[in-house]
């Protein structure tokens, strides 16, 4: 049998020997002894540790390991080389030493090895010495790299030394003045531009672009553009091409004659010999059209600028022509090797798409480019989707108006099989959305997406496909956008076609993030519905399926929802409806969940308001105090003893104007659903949602500027009389509607400081709902039903449990953290707020 790999089998006695080190040796005598005596692997692993060693003992390292490290490197291999290279750069980069120490004890290293035969090894020791040049002085660099650098430019050395010298000199350019680069750099320049080998004439001409900066407008002129010039019409492919692109990227520093007279006439006979020329040359030309179309701006004449944007359109759909059906095993690879270069041009053209609608002018975007945009959309490979995908939220912006021409290639790309590409769109989903919605107008008459039908079928389709594959972070990302949707389409129909979606999630989904997602999601379309008898249904769905659901996973994402809830909602609201179902999980059998619970009891106190809410604050203190005397698990028990330092401290309760706005909001949906029923009871007649999103948005009044006698403090049902004028009706309709729009117009983006700004405040408590009781949930999902017609289950006599403002108290629960356990239920006695 043969012998096993030396991989796999164990080191002998003797390879042990050999490689056993002294323990008693300090960091540095080990260093030494390895460097000396030490097998390769060692000696690397001593030149990888040189940064530490030069940290901990400079002096010592630079006297006695470095000397070894230098005759290491004479013989060493690539890896140690590679090394070498990456820990010189680091001890600069730490500024173990002094720049002349540096100098003096690395630099040489450096250059001694810049021209090792292995390119690879070769190109780091050049990075680092390009960085080393950053920091050296002026009269180190002359003496030390320019003067050495006149003969390794000579065409007597290596094609490799002259690639060296090319970068060089690319980077001494902006450290020295003018006259010094007049004089020593730019004869060197001019030579490697004529250099025999098109490797070192490509090298060259891509760092004239960094020569030009450092010596300026004149001297670029009239030296750097005649090589350019000379350059672009190079015979070989690559020169050429490096100074085509060079040329774009230094198009700001010519001005309007040299761009008309000398850089046009170049770039027309680039675009005209591109297609015969080999395919990357078209990638690079497709890729750079962009700061073309730019640079070029006002010089076109209208028959070029045609030409120009003709060309644009053909390389849109350069390869789609050759489309034949037939299997990829039966075509040669050179043909698929030039279908992929074909698809980097259509997905280069996709990249500058937004840089072509400046070009063209947004308004004539319908007749020149929307046929390209069309084309590019429905691309049949993934990349090119990928990327207009990536542009879609530009080229949304640059129409303003116009966006209404885009909407169907919206609904195109949302339902576009590949994930890729939704993932790429709903980045900017919710500020597409929102310039669908307005039409690209600061005030608009009424919502433009009311004449896209298929959006809402498009979005829900994306969320579901999303949900079906594996990628679960685009369904999580997918989820948080969706959080945009009560500022672009109705409340009803979030309602009937997301809401109860977003339970689902929660409740059978398997990765929690995604649950959080649609968790918060939630929270923001309950926070923004506009049906009292609606957002009571879902509250009642949260408490029952989630805090007293049967699985203690259930009962985890209902602490969740709590946290959005005190977050997004103010904390009047949390306390009525959400403080006794969250503390009556400290009974819960479940270790994890008491502890969750525990983790979230401090921000479950900061939305109490004292001395309204003291009676709460008696129940929070009773059930912690519970836990510390029967809790038997000790990871729950040293999260209690923890948390209770602050629970149990007395704290001064300050003014919270985030939540005081939060509770205004709130107040308001109440006040506006309530006069829309009367309206609709003195009308004879529903108003529907259009005509609602009609009125919401022709008021855009902003939050701040909201009348001042609306009071802070929400009075009781006994404050608001019958004797009420229909002129301050009208005027707190109007004023809701406002408030509701300008809520969300910030983007939802006030919801995401809520739980950083959030502080304790003391306020008089909201006491509209009168007297509240026990109701028994019996359906496990929402009912459609008209919005007229509501169920006796959601009669205004019968609310929901309200814990705020209330003595209640709670039966310990008494169900297993078993899936096969009945449902968790509380009994909350019948209470009255208390004004």
């Amino acid at each position: 049998p043969q012998p096993p790999p030396p991989s796999a089998r164990h080191p002998t006695p003797e390879e042990i020997e050999r490689l056993t080190v002294d323990e008693d040796l300090s960091d540095i005598e080990r260093a030494v002894y390895l460097l000396s005596a030490g097998q390769d692997v060692q000696g690397t692993s001593v030149i990888a540790n040189l940064p530490f060693l030069m940290r901990q003992n400079p002096t010592e390292t630079l006297r006695r390991v470095l000397p070894k490290v230098r005759e290491a490197l004479h013989v060493a291999g690539v890896e140690m080389q590679l090394t070498a290279a990456v820990s010189f750069l680091t001890i600069l980069q730490d500024e173990s030493v002094s720049i002349h120490s540096y100098t003096h004890s690395f630099l040489q290293v450096i250059l001694l090895h810049l021209e090792h035969r292995d390119t690879g090894v070769s190109n780091a020791w050049l990075e680092t010495l390009l960085s080393v040049i950053e920091v050296l002085p002026k009269e180190t660099l002359r003496h030390e790299i320019l003067n050495p650098l006149v003969s390794k430019a000579q065409l007597s050395q290596t094609v490799q030394s002259r690639l060296v010298s090319c970068k060089i000199l690319g980077k001494l350019t902006n450290k020295f003045d003018a006259h010094t680069i007049k004089r020593e750099i730019l004869p060197l320049v001019k030579s490697l531009c004529q250099d025999v080998e098109y490797e070192v004439r490509s090298c060259m001409c891509r760092q004239l672009e960094n020569i030009a900066q450092g010596i300026g407008t004149e001297l670029t002129k009239s030296v750097v553009l005649p090589e350019l010039i000379e350059l672009s019409r190079d015979e070989g492919s690559s020169v050429r091409l490096a100074a085509f692109e060079t040329l774009v990227n230094l198009l700001d520093i010519f001005d309007t004659d040299d761009r008309s007279q000398t850089i046009l006439p170049l770039v027309k006979s680039f675009c005209e010999k591109s297609f015969k020329a080999d395919e990357s040359i078209l990638i690079s030309l497709s890729f750079h059209l962009g700061k073309l179309c730019h640079g070029l701006y006002g010089i076109f004449t209208p028959d070029q600028h045609l030409r120009f944007l003709e060309f644009y359109k053909k390389l849109c759909t350069l390869g789609l022509q050759q489309e034949n059906g037939h299997n990829e095993n039966q075509i040669p690879p050179q043909i698929l090797e030039q279908e992929k270069k074909y698809i980097s041009v259509r997905k280069n053209c996709a990249y500058n798409f937004p840089a072509m609608i400046v070009f063209v002018d947004p308004k004539n975007f319908h007749m020149e480019l929307y046929s390209t945009f069309f084309c590019l959309c429905h691309d049949p490979e993934v990349p090119v989707r990928y990327t207009i995908a990536i542009c879609f939220y530009e080229v949304s912006k640059l129409l303003n108006s116009g966006v209404y021409l885009i909407h169907k290639e919206l609904i195109t790309l949302l339902q576009d099989e590949s994930l890729e590409v939704l993932d790429a769109l709903i980045d900017h989903l919710p500020e597409i959305l929102e310039l669908m919605s307005t039409g690209g107008e600061s005030s608009v008459q009424e919502n433009k997406l009311s004449s896209l039908p298929d959006l809402i079928p498009a979005l829900t389709a994306a969320e579901q496909r999303a949900a079906a594959s594996l990628k679960w972070r685009t369904h999580e990302k997918l989820l948080q956008k969706y959080a945009c949707l009560p500022h672009v389409i109705s409340s009803d129909q979030i309602y009937y076609r997301f809401l109860q979606r977003m339970f689902t999630i929660m409740m059978t989904n398997n990765v929690l993030p995604v649950q959080k997602a649609a968790s918060r999601t939630l929270c923001i379309f309950l926070r923004y519905n506009r049906k009292q008898e609606q957002r009571h249904e879902v509250i009642q769905k949260l408490i029952e399926q989630l805090g007293q659901g049967k699985s203690y996973w259930n009962r985890l994402r209902f602490l969740d929802t709590c946290e959005f809830i005190i977050e997004i909602f103010s904390k009047s609201f949390f306390c009525k409806y959400f403080f006794l179902p969250a503390i009556e999980l400290t009974h819960d059998p479940v270790a994890n969940v008491r502890m969750k619970l525990c983790y979230l009891l401090p921000k479950v106190k900061s939305t109490l308001k004292i001395p309204a809410d003291k009676h709460l604050l008696q129940q929070l203190e009773m059930c912690v105090r519970k836990l510390l005397c029967q809790e038997k698990d000790k990871d729950v028990l040293a999260i209690v003893k923890r948390v209770s330092i602050t629970l149990f401290q007395k704290k001064f309760y300050e003014k919270d104007l985030l939540d005081q706005e939060k509770e205004r909001e709130e107040l308001l949906l109440l006040e506006m659903e309530q006069l829309e029923k009367e309206k609709q009871q003195n009308d004879g007649r529903p108003m529907s949602d259009k005509v609602f999103e009609k009125k919401r948005r022709d008021t855009k009044t902003p939050t701040q500027s909201l009348p001042k006698n609306i009071p802070i403090s929400v009075p009781g049902p006994s404050s608001v009389t019958p004797s009420t004028s229909k002129e301050i009706k009208k005027s707190k309709l109007i004023r809701s509607q406002s408030f509701n729009n300008q809520a969300f117009h910030a983007k939802y983006g006030n919801l995401e400081k809520c739980a950083s700004k959030s502080s304790t405040a003391g306020y008089t408590p909201v006491s509209g709902l009168g007297k509240t009781s026990v109701l028994s949930l019996t359906d496990d999902s929402f009912r459609t039903r008209n919005a007229s017609s509501v169920p006796p289950s959601f009669s205004p006599n019968t609310p929901l449990p309200s814990t705020s403002r209330g003595t209640g108290n709670s039966v310990d629960p008494k169900s297993s953290g078993s899936k096969d356990t009945q449902p968790r239920k509380a009994t909350l006695k019948s209470r009255k707020s208390n004004p």
